[in-house]
């Protein structure tokens, strides 16, 4: 029997890319999922043609809740959590992996100048990217408090990560030319440190995931902009299958605070390495077309 059989996971950004996987990922544990998107409308990635997700779902209704849930909007969220407790009774995992991409904002490429944004740009991706995620977690973070015990992951971008040279510190890769994208994932990760200490006695872990160049929901035409502008290094090549985020997911699912795993930032590829779940070649999508 998997440890997190019978457990009740609230998944953002559910319908498509590394959502959907979290979903499969922890069905197959025997798990109860409430999958939550914006859209569950077909998108044609990855053979997704005839709305196959939706309905795989829907044959699993016992232990699936598909809810319509932009997340910028408190009322949908509210509507979601009580549908929650109304067919589960609690939550025990959150993850926040739903967010506004880059080439939302700036399609097809996604990529532009920090000082060719607008406040309105800045405005809309924080909506949902940061604020967003805090509005969900107020949620259905509740029945974790309330009992002492679960799980809240959210998931950033290495674009976020500084490091240290000396006495100063740098960003990680400063000329990926990805704001507000990568200025709201920061603020999600500042967010999600603090939360971790000031729930932490109440036995909720806390923590962040940073997936690995990941093949999603328009990844491919996204590349294929970049190539036509001349951009190197956007080849899409070596991008990984969304699956490789499930095993981390799986295992901080299991943690509480009082085990030591909360407040943590955790590279994906590296623990799959350290944990024996193989490297960059084990998990690169064979479909991904490079130039």
């Amino acid at each position: 029997m998997s440890e997190l059989e019978g457990r009740v996971v609230a998944i953002t950004g559910a319908a498509r890319g590394m959502g959907r996987a979290y979903v499969r990922g922890f069905l197959a544990e025997g798990a109860k999922v409430v999958a939550m998107d914006r859209s569950w409308e077909p998108t044609g990635f990855s053979g997704d043609n005839d709305g196959a997700f939706l309905k795989e779902l829907e044959a699993a209704a016992d232990d699936v809740l598909v809810a319509t849930v932009d997340i910028s909007d408190p009322g949908q969220i509210g509507d979601a959590y009580q549908q929650t407790l109304d067919k589960f009774g609690t939550v025990d995992v959150l993850i926040n992996n739903a967010s506004l991409r880059q080439r939302n904002l700036f399609p097809p490429s996604g990529r532009i100048t920090t000082l060719e944004t607008n406040d309105s740009d800045w405005e809309n991706m924080f909506a949902v990217s940061l604020f967003g995620t805090l509005k969900v977690t107020r949620y259905f973070i509740q029945p974790m408090i309330e009992k002492q015990r679960g799980s809240v992951m959210s998931v950033i971008s290495s674009g976020a990560i500084h490091h240290s040279h000396g006495s100063a510190y740098m960003a990680l890769r400063p000329d990926s030319k990805e704001m507000p994208y990568q200025s709201a994932k920061a603020a999600v990760m500042c967010l999600m440190f603090y939360l971790a200490d000031e729930v932490k006695h109440k036995n909720v872990a806390v923590n962040l995931l940073i997936p690995g160049h990941t093949r999603t929901t328009g990844f491919d035409e996204q590349n294929a902009a970049r190539r036509e502008m001349g951009m190197t290094g956007s080849t899409g090549a070596g991008a990984l299958r969304p699956e490789h985020i499930v095993p981390l997911a799986k295992f901080l699912a299991q943690q509480e605070a009082n085990s030591g795993v909360t407040g943590k930032c955790f590279d994906t590829v590296t623990w799959n390495i350290e944990h024996g779940l193989g490297g960059l070649a084990d998990w690169v999508d064979p479909e991904v077309v490079a130039a």
